[in-house]
């Protein structure tokens, strides 16, 4: 029992130390390798027929570019 109480609470330390650099440094978090992009991979998810969120999200990020070109396009 005293062996698991030590382990447990050593591993406490570590990760409270880890939490206090993470604070201490004010930088996100990210991956050692690159992430997907490194791999060639431009999404998470390689489903051919994408979700009703993100086909919705897809489709107001169009609406946004369109209105956005209008209001360029737009004479004064």
């Amino acid at each position: 029992m005293e062996t698991f109480l030590l382990g447990f609470v050593l591993m406490l330390i570590v990760f409270a130390a880890m939490a206090i650099g993470f604070l201490v440094q004010k930088k996100s978090i990210s991956g050692s390798c690159g992430g997907l992009g490194a791999m060639g991979i431009e999404k998470a998810c390689d489903c051919d027929n994408p979700c009703d969120e993100k086909k919705a999200h897809a489709a107001k990020q169009a609406r946004q570019e369109k209105l956005k070109e209008w209001q360029q396009n737009q004479i004064h």
